[in-house]
């Protein structure tokens, strides 16, 4: 029984995933990944079965947390368990699965997600449904797990991940331990490959590091110079930065777009060109660590509070930075949105049009329509607001309505509908006086 709509073939709402433990061996020279995952959860109603997705790995062998084998099949999407025993309502599981295989992208109607390998190295690009190519999941945004990665592979490389970090070398590898106990979704859990340097950055009490391949060094460090402040910026606006740590990687592959992961901020080679040409892109990825991994999807269809939100935080970071003021940044994007196709509902996308650019700007307009109707005192502790009150958590469109009425004591109803629920690209309200 799929749980959203956008992914049909994805998850299943019947269960639910509180923790995985995964211990996976990769040999980089010849693609070749193995090891064994646990996945500990509860089912929500009565069931003889539990099915989790796994694209393009072959599972060799299952057990129940007894030790119990037990039978199961495996199509090109799903592996089906056959429990010994049937669950009732609220019961939980423990299963470990052993398996391996050649890990590779999985095709989907936007593109090539998932597990992909690099010149010299791997990244991990698993939104929204890539997550199966290298681990065996419940892989909806709405289920949120807490993470154990142990991972060993050549000493010649560096492996980075979201959390507590520990390593072991021995015999020409290197095993990488990584715990994460704040809940994730899937497609944020990530593993990067590479031959990477590492330098710590100083965020003032969040574990800070940057890896990079060497030769890029000078234009790394000039370009991720500001990350400090920015973080600074975002903290004071949207309030505590919500994990431990954050982590930047860039790849000495060039990369379509930066990818966002639990902690991790993911770029390629060519969105470093030591002159800043990138900056808002940085700062995008910052902010989905407040907007779309620690307050997360329910549902696919409510990508706006994800992308629209780390848009309008690159407009904040323009205006704060000495840049262009984010009023003037929405006055533009408004005006080169009306010049394209209104034919986007932004409440409702569907899954064809969910990450088409048109959502992430109109997501951001729909923000500084709020803004300009309850005016600046209200927005801004409505922001910090959301950011506590589903911290780690999910939430949807309707929260947030509900949110902003609560926090602004305005009536939004006509606003969001304009914005949220009609093609039509409304104009934005005239603007208040400071």
């Amino acid at each position: 029984m799929s749980g959203d709509p956008y992914v049909a073939q994805s998850g299943d709402a019947n269960l639910s995933v509180d923790h995985y433990e995964l211990e996976l061996d990769y040999k980089v020279t010849t693609n070749r990944l193995s090891g064994t995952a646990v996945l500990r959860g509860y089912v929500h109603a009565a069931t003889s079965a539990l099915s989790f997705d796994l694209v393009g790995l072959r599972a060799s062998r299952v057990r129940l947390d007894s030790g119990k084998s037990v039978p199961f099949r495996q199509s090109d999407r799903k592996l089906r368990i056959t429990l010994a025993a049937p669950l009732a309502a609220g019961d939980p599981f423990a299963v470990s699965i052993a398996y391996a295989g050649a890990p590779r992208p999985r095709r989907s109607r936007w593109g090539t997600i998932g597990w992909e390998e690099l010149e010299d190295g791997v990244i991990t690009a698993s939104q929204p449904t890539g997550a199966p190519t290298w681990f065996p999941c419940n892989d909806l945004p709405s289920d949120k797990a807490t993470y154990q990665l142990t991972f060993t592979t050549d000493s010649a490389y560096t492996v980075v991940a979201g959390g507590t970090t520990s390593r072991s070398i021995r015999g020409g590898k290197t095993t990488w331990i990584f715990g994460r106990d704040i809940p994730t979704a899937t497609y944020l859990a990530t593993v990067q490959i590479g031959r990477y340097v590492a330098r710590p950055i100083d965020f003032k009490g969040v574990l800070g590091e940057i890896h990079y391949p060497r030769a890029l060094e000078a234009r790394v460090l000039a370009d991720f110079a500001d990350l400090p402040e920015m973080m600074r910026v975002f903290e004071e606006t949207f309030g505590a930065y919500p994990l431990p740590d954050y982590r930047i990687v860039v790849t000495e592959d060039e990369l379509e777009i930066p990818l966002e992961a639990q902690g991790v901020g993911i770029f390629g080679a060519n969105h470093v060109d030591g002159e800043g040409g990138s900056e808002r892109l940085v700062a995008h990825e910052l902010a989905h660590q407040w907007f779309g991994n620690s307050v997360g999807l329910s549902q696919w269809r409510d990508i706006w509070l994800n992308e629209g939100f780390a848009c309008y935080a690159e407009w904040i970071w323009s205006e704060r930075s000495g840049g262009r003021a984010t009023h003037a940044e929405a006055v533009d994007h408004h005006r080169r949105l009306e010049a394209l196709p209104q034919d986007v509902i932004l409440g409702e996308p569907g899954p064809d049009l969910m990450f088409d650019d048109r959502i992430y700007k109109r997501g951001a307009l729909t923000l500084h329509a709020v803004r300009l109707t309850v005016g600046d005192e209200s927005f801004f502790r409505l922001l910090r607001a959301w950011a506590e009150r589903f911290r780690w958590a999910t939430a949807t469109t309707a929260d947030f309505i509900d949110l902003a009425e609560e926090v602004t004591e305005s009536s939004l109803a006509d606003l969001f509908h304009a914005w949220l629920e009609a093609a039509p690209l409304p104009a934005l309200p005239l603007r208040l006086p400071h």
